[in-house]
């Protein structure tokens, strides 16, 4: 009898019983962190004797901290999230491989997601209209102006998939959405024989970001569009049982310090220890006192530490949260029941509670964290507020240039008059983003601020663009219900939409006068928000520095208008009698904050506005939607297009090959992003994007952005590689001046061109092509068009330092081969510039079953001279090589769905 079968059991809960798979009494169990114990309930639950056995249960309650990573498990999620920037794609695929399953001779509807999948709309609202009463209802009509094509698609979607729900525009931000509302912690389902079955809810998501519901105990992080897809497909997802950090968190937060401070402090902390690939589990006495909310920001900011998760375990404080959100008191009950009868339930204060073993120990007073920032381009950049004057004047050097204007620039505006702006001044300031929008103590912290702010007769700079975009319909609620959104609207914080908004790069457009100011006379302007990731070239194409700040000091920052400015000894203004405010005098206390939130965040709000959380407005209800299980392809789309992975696919997978006389498309240094990669945000004319639009009929002022046309990989294969702070060192290898973006050297036509052009003049001459790159290449957001449009660009291979989790998976998930330099060498060390040609070696060993653990590479230089090396191969799981050798995630998913 497997352990399955032995461990099924009956739980009662009040006067009910359900059948679970009870893990209290294995051997080992004790002294596992609770991440781990997630994991072996979900082997024990879905063990089938083949790709999951007892054998891996036993190893992984064997689990030795001090290990590194080596015991292969496979983790099978109990459902997926998806947002829709990456969830379109998704569904493209999907409906895509219906498409190929039919030519293949197959049933299309065998392509259906096998787990509960659900899409919430929130990425595609812009900010186009701002500062006004009516600003959400002028931004919504616009993005269903501009996303109609794509809302439609994903209406069919919703009709003809099974298991496959949509969340509409203007509901909320998809991580808030989760933990307000899908997550139960424990799910139940029917069974064939009646019974009701109780298992752990776990999760993966398409943004990075899904790590916020870590703060229930749902063990959940994020993961590319391409494996999120082979999810809902059923597949699980193998991984290596990974090190597991304990994080004990002690002391209480001191007064005028928010829980943003905190996680921009843990960040820093846990970015210098090292946590690429790990567990982050929080754990001690001291995380009772941690509120829920600000458990969901810490777990938020996991992708910034670059952990795999950082969760909190079950406890009363979960269990207070769920019914503050509007969850039964019987699917409380069962929460609860659950954990204590599985031993996930966290309270050192009972006689039989057993502390976890951990791989490594972190600690932090909470009472040692003060004010803080993050920036000018990193989320881990932290910077104590008291020392953000003087570090902003020690960076500024770095991002003028030879044309920077020093002197300030009048600018005249019709909707803010006349003012002047200079090197420094802050363009945007926005409250914005799931990170602080899912805390009612920061927003209510921000709408107290703007309170004071207001009786003592302060306002925002007029150069600065305020918006205020919640993560949830509730928060508008609260904001109304304390009055403090008429205080938010006179600073200019009129609510402008519910979606990721300015942190995902849809700030919309500054006033034309001031971007005009600003680029003619080559200004460096500021951003502040109170977002998650300040990348650059993220926030805005007009902005060269961003910072990450708490909802009240973005506040402030609109009231001191520039980032060259000391709090404690400069004012922000003078009140009407003609007396310096300084920050510390609008400044709320803790227990204000508190007291507010008590006062006025309740349950009934929760259940209103969730109650009918997918039916959407009248625009939504309103649009045309067509039917039938394949989709009606429109060859005139310029927002969903047929992928073109599955053409010409067989039934069986060809022979992976080696490479040979691959040319270098890209040569990068260190920390290049998904951001550099993937296509995000605003695109000019000029660009290979624009002009493939311009050519099709379309207007640049109908652009819209390149994450609303993730569903058209005629335009995402064309920015792939084309972030405007993106410098290919490759030009300077061949005596080229490096302009930043989407630029190369093309060696067939011996010219600099853009990398979209070079990519299309190699495939016709059937050149592969290869990218170097330094350290933590990769790392931002789990996106998988940095990925897809790797592949799409004709690129085999990618060479570099070391790779950040996320990234490296998506890769292989694409068909291309991750590889990285020996151990303390780089292209630099090795003398490689990009322009060899390289051979590598050892890639078909794949073929035999094997995963070599490293392939010869050969540079051949313009001399004919070679520099020779081992590459390191990071394929690092068996089904990671499945994947290679089927040429990608997906092709394996329809063989295996069609050989059934």
């Amino acid at each position: 009898m497997s352990l399955r079968d032995e461990q099924r059991d009956i739980l009662t809960v009040g006067d009910r019983q359900v059948e679970y798979y009870r893990i209290a009494d294995l051997k080992g169990i004790d002294h596992l962190p609770y991440s781990l114990k997630v994991l072996v309930e979900n082997l024990v639950r879905n063990e089938d004797g083949a790709n999951i056995t007892d054998a891996h249960v036993r190893a992984l309650l064997d689990w030795e901290p001090a290990a590194d990573p080596s015991h292969e498990i496979q983790f099978t999620p109990s459902r997926v999230v998806m947002q829709d920037f990456t969830g379109v794609p998704c569904v493209v695929d999907l409906a895509t491989m219906r498409d190929a399953v039919k030519d293949l001779g197959g049933n299309p509807e065998v392509i259906n997601p096998q787990v509960q999948s659900d899409m919430i709309i929130d990425h595609s609202v812009q900010i186009d209209a701002y500062g006004v009463d009516d600003a959400v209802q002028i931004n919504m009509d616009i993005e269903y102006q501009r996303n109609g094509e794509r809302y439609q698609f994903l209406r069919w979607g919703q009709q003809a998939f099974e298991n496959f729900r949509v969340v509409p525009p203007g509901t909320g931000i998809i991580h808030q959405v989760n933990i307000e509302y899908l997550a139960s912690v424990v799910m139940t389902k029917a069974l064939a024989d009646g019974a009701t079955l109780a298992y752990l809810d776990s999760c993966v998501g398409t943004d990075s970001h899904t790590t916020t519901v870590n703060g229930l105990g749902v063990l959940g992080w994020g993961v590319g569009g391409i494996e999120a897809e082979a999810a809902m497909l059923g597949q699980p997802i193998s991984m290596l049982v990974p090190r597991v950090v304990g994080f004990k968190l002690k002391g209480s937060i001191p007064e005028g310090v928010t829980a943003t401070d905190v996680v921009l402090t843990i960040t820093d902390i846990l970015r210098r220890h090292g946590v690429v690939g790990k567990f982050v589990e929080f754990y001690g006495e001291g995380i009772a006192e941690v509120p829920l909310a600000n458990r969901a920001t810490i777990g938020n900011m996991s992708p910034e530490f670059g952990s795999t998760c950082g969760i909190f375990p079950i406890d009363e404080v979960t269990c207070d949260y769920l019914r503050l959100t509007g969850r039964s008191e019987e699917q409380v009950e069962l929460v609860r029941a659950y954990a204590k009868a599985n031993k996930l339930w966290h309270d050192v204060n009972d006689p039989d509670y057993v502390e976890p073993r951990y791989s490594e120990y972190l600690e932090l007073d909470l009472s040692t964290v003060v004010p803080s920032i993050a920036g000018p381009k990193r989320p881990q950049d932290r910077i104590a507020l008291s020392e953000s004057k003087r570090l902003f004047e020690e960076t500024l050097p770095g991002y003028v240039g030879n044309d920077t204007e020093y002197d300030p620039v009048s600018v005249s505006t019709a909707f803010r008059g006349d003012f002047e702006i200079t090197n420094g001044d802050v363009a945007i300031a926005s409250i914005t983003s799931c990170t602080n929008t899912s805390n009612p103590s920061v927003m209510i912290a921000a709408g107290l601020i703007a309170r004071n702010a207001v009786a003592r007769g302060l306002r925002p700079k007029p150069w600065v663009k305020t918006s205020l975009a919640p993560g949830s319909q509730v928060v508008a609620d609260y904001l109304a219900q304390a009055g403090l959104q008429e205080d938010l609207d006179k600073l200019g914080y009129q609510l402008v939409g519910f979606g990721c908004a300015t942190c995902i790069g849809n700030s919309g457009p500054l006033l034309p006068e001031i971007s005009e100011a600003i680029n003619a006379h080559d200004l460096t302007v500021t951003a502040v928000l109170s977002g998650n990731r300040n990348f650059e070239g993220r926030i805005s194409p007009d902005v060269k520095m961003n910072y990450l700040a708490s909802p009240p000091l973005v506040i402030a920052y609109a009231l001191a208008g520039t980032m060259d400015f000391d709090f404690a000894t400069q004012p922000l203004g003078q009140d009407p009698a003609g007396r310096d405010v300084y920050l510390k005098d609008i400044w709320p206390t803790n227990e204000e904050v508190e007291r507010v939130v008590a006062g006025n965040v309740n349950r009934e709000m929760f259940l209103k506005d969730y109650a009918s959380v997918f039916e959407g407005d009248a625009r939504w209800k309103g649009l045309d939607v067509p039917e039938g299980e394949l989709f009606a392809w429109d060859p005139d789309s310029t927002y969903v297009r047929k992928q073109t992975f599955f053409d010409g696919m067989t039934a069986e997978p060809a022979p992976v090959v080696d490479i040979h006389g691959a040319r270098t498309l890209a040569l990068l240094g260190d920390s290049v992003t998904t951001d550099h990669i993937s296509p995000a945000g605003a695109f000019k004319a000029s660009s290979p994007a624009g002009e493939y639009l311009v050519a099709h009929g379309v207007e640049p002022k109908d652009f819209n952005s390149y994450g609303s046309r993730r569903g058209n990989h005629e335009v995402m294969v064309r920015g792939t590689f084309g972030n405007i702070r993106l410098r290919n060192l490759l030009l300077g290898s061949v005596g080229e001046q490096i302009v930043p973006g989407g630029y190369t050297y093309d060696f067939l036509a011996m010219k600099p061109t853009t990398i979209y052009e070079a990519s299309r003049d190699y495939i016709a001459n059937g050149i592969p092509l290869v990218v170097l790159g330094g350290k933590e290449y990769g790392t931002g957001s789990s996106r998988d068009w940095a990925a897809k449009g790797t592949a799409m660009l004709g690129v085999k291979a990618v060479i570099v330092e070391s790779f950040e989790r996320i990234h490296r998976s998506n890769l292989i998930g694409m068909g291309v081969l991750p590889l990285q330099f020996p151990e303390g060498e780089s292209a630099q060390s090795l003398g490689l510039d990009g322009t060899e040609l390289y051979d590598i070696e050892g890639i078909e060993e794949l073929n035999q079953g094997r995963t070599p653990k490293s392939v010869h590479v050969s540079a051949t230089h313009k001399d004919g001279s070679r520099t020779e090396f081992e590459a390191v191969v990071r394929i690092d799981t068996p089904g990671e090589a499945d994947y290679y050798r089927n040429g990608g995630i997906l092709q394996y998913v329809l063989r295996n769905l069609m050989a059934q």
